[in-house]
């Protein structure tokens, strides 16, 4: 026999510590995520047997195993699922494989107690046989494969994989219990625990135990422990808000609970059944790039795929849960998936139901729907730019910041606030809500009351190019053309200022190219100066956020500065300004106000070391 020492990731020895010293509330989970697991494992081989029938030759019925030997302190889960092989087992139990290994890191706190809470979130419910366990077995065979592996660790930092002997495709799970976890080996908790977490199992859930009592002719007990009734094909008046939860922690390998649950049967000319879950919680691959939905799509109670591109839109990928068809056909194919009448009906009424539900919540539940917002908002609002059908009811369904500083606002909401002759709807784009709030080109708007909607998601630059107006109100940012702030009879009135009108012209000299234009502020009321994009230029932040991932052609677009009349800075600039030789005087500070500008927005000086230099001689200068 082969056996091979490894050791695991860094990561999962971490993981592990925080198990095995970890005082977990919940220890219990452990038999949920395993019996979880196998039904999965069952789940993927009776698919896999539709196009490939050898694979369920001699299986029999699919069923999970739960046997309990007292005498020898061990736990068995054993299922006749797709099972594994070596690579699959250095690849499931080696690593944190289905959570994203950094991303799981980062929301690590250091706090072991705080930690556990983790597990679920990130797919590595696994592990958490570590808390009650001193020792794991697993022995697999993968299906349609003749070797079998056994997979044997202690949890402290290395395990082996060995050559082993099954006569069956599946897996077997064999925990040695530790001393303080001995409850565990009691067949009353055991089917508690079951009947809690797993009664909706749709496999048979048979515990296995031998017969205390030595005089009884029977040495063990079998009995079926779940229910085994697919969860979403009962009426919802037998269902408790329990078992909710529970069906959603197992179809969503997720601990916390759902915040929306959405359950109804279709008839009519499609039949189908529908039973989905929205997280309280992002989940951990919301922002894959592959942006798949994670519902399982079911025919007739059997299970087909949780990899179905055409059962939801992208920008529903936070849904969780499962869809069951009465009209798809039995052994239809992923790839036959893919424009199927049925699917396309099915899609269209799921996606219709989904935000329908939204809607009635932002209505009733304001509270609550700003909080679903603040986790899937940003994945929602793809639907905008994505779903011309359903734009408008995406685009009334969305949430921002702004100025009002009345926590999160709609767009009807903001045009009830519009000043009476305002024909715009302001926004300002930024990374963040502080990057956002501290923008200058704010000033002159906050001065004179008018609303700025903050847009700090990177998929707002995308939709404002679909979305140029709502309810005919077009869309303005704060940052690009001319703030029309001011009445227009006003301005016609305004007398040229001699002084500010020499500083433009000497800063347009010394700027040259660097700069579109240079014209007095309107929108600045504190701030010196603020760069904007021309009338006919890409948004500012638009083409940072091109420019960051490379997508942008050719040089980035000279911008226009503006400059603040009432500044102290300017007032001072402007009277050296028609001095002679003024345009050699100010070489420096024109190039510093430029830089100034740059900083305020965000981004480096062209030249971080001549700003320096620049700043340190206008610095020692002053001190003379």
């Amino acid at each position: 026999m082969t056996t091979e020492k490894m050791g695991f990731e860094a990561e999962v020895s971490r993981l592990l510590h925080m198990m095995v010293h970890s005082v977990y509330s919940d220890r219990e989970i452990f038999l949920r995520e395993l019996i979880s697991n196998a039904s999965d494992a069952c789940d993927k081989l009776r698919y896999e047997g539709l196009t490939n029938g050898e694979l369920l030759k001699d299986n029999g019925e699919f069923a999970i195993d739960i046997n309990l030997d007292k005498e020898n302190k061990t736990l068995t889960i054993s299922d006749n699922g797709i099972g594994m092989n070596r690579e699959d087992l250095i690849s499931h139990l080696g690593t944190i494989a289905r959570s994203g290994t950094s991303a799981f890191m980062e929301n690590l706190s250091g706090d072991d107690k705080k930690d556990a809470n983790l597990i679920g979130q990130f797919g590595v419910g696994f592990y958490s046989v570590f808390m009650i366990a001193d020792k794991v077995e697993v022995l697999s065979k993968k299906a349609g494969e003749n070797q079998a592996y056994l997979w044997a660790s202690d949890g402290i930092g290395e395990y082996t994989i060995s050559d082993a002997e099954k006569d069956t495709n599946g897996t077997q799970i064999t925990l040695h219990i530790k001393k303080d976890a001995d409850e565990f080996l009691e067949v009353l908790r055991l089917k508690n625990i079951i009947k809690t977490y797993s009664d909706h199992i749709t496999l048979p859930i048979t515990l296995i135990s031998k017969n205390e009592d030595k005089d009884a002719e029977e040495k063990e007990n079998s009995e079926r422990v779940n229910d085994g009734t697919a969860l979403w094909a009962r009426s919802k008046s037998d269902i408790s808000e329990e078992q909710y939860k529970e069906f959603y922690h197992h179809v969503a390998h997720a601990f916390d609970d759902p915040a929306t649950t959405i359950h109804y049967r279709a008839e009519g000319k499609i039949e189908y059944t529908v039973l989905l879950f929205i997280p309280s919680q992002q989940p951990m691959d919301l922002f894959d790039p592959a942006r798949k939905p994670k519902v399982k799509l079911y025919v007739k109670r059997v299970f087909i795929t949780e990899d179905c591109e055409d059962l939801l839109p992208g920008y529903l990928r936070f849904m969780r849960g499962v869809v069951d068809s009465e009209d798809l056909p039995l052994n239809i194919s992923r790839e036959m998936l893919q424009n199927n009448p049925v699917m396309t009906s099915i899609r269209n009424a799921v996606t219709k139901r989904i935000l329908t539900e939204l809607e009635k919540k932002a209505k009733k539940d304001a509270e609550g729907y700003n909080e679903f917002w603040n986790s899937f908002g940003s994945v929602l609002k793809e639907g905008v730019y994505e779903d011309f059908s359903r734009r408008d009811q995406i685009l009334k369904m969305a949430r921002f910041e702004s100025t009002a500083d009345n926590g999160l606002t709609g767009l009807d909401d903001y045009l009830s606030r519009m000043n009476k002759d305002q024909d715009t709807i302001y926004y300002v784009t930024a990374d963040s809500l502080a990057a956002a709030k501290r923008s200058p080109q704010l000033e002159g708007f906050k001065a004179k009351d008018i609303e700025v909607l903050y847009f700090t998601d990177p998929v707002d630059e995308f939709w404002l190019q679909m979305v140029p107006e709502f309810e005919g109100k077009k869309f303005g940012s704060v940052t690009r053309g001319a703030a029309e702030l001011d009445d227009k009879e006003k301005n016609k009135k305004k007398k040229s200022k001699p002084e500010l009108d020499a500083l433009i012209a000497v800063l347009k000299t010394n700027l040259g190219e660097s700069v579109k234009d240079v014209r007095p502020s309107n929108r600045l009321t504190d701030s010196a100066v603020c760069l904007v994009a021309d009338d006919d230029d890409m948004d500012m932040h638009m083409e940072r956020i091109l420019k960051m991932h490379n997508k942008l052609d050719g040089a980035a677009s000279a911008r226009v500065l503006e400059i603040n009349a009432d500044n102290d800075l300017i007032k001072a600039l402007s009277k050296q300004a028609t001095k002679d030789g003024s345009v050699d005087t100010l070489k420096e500070a024109s190039q510093i106000l430029l830089d100034q500008a740059r900083i305020m927005e965000g981004d480096l000086p062209e030249d971080p070391v001549g700003f320096a230099s620049r700043l340190s001689n206008m610095m020692a200068s002053s001190f003379k």
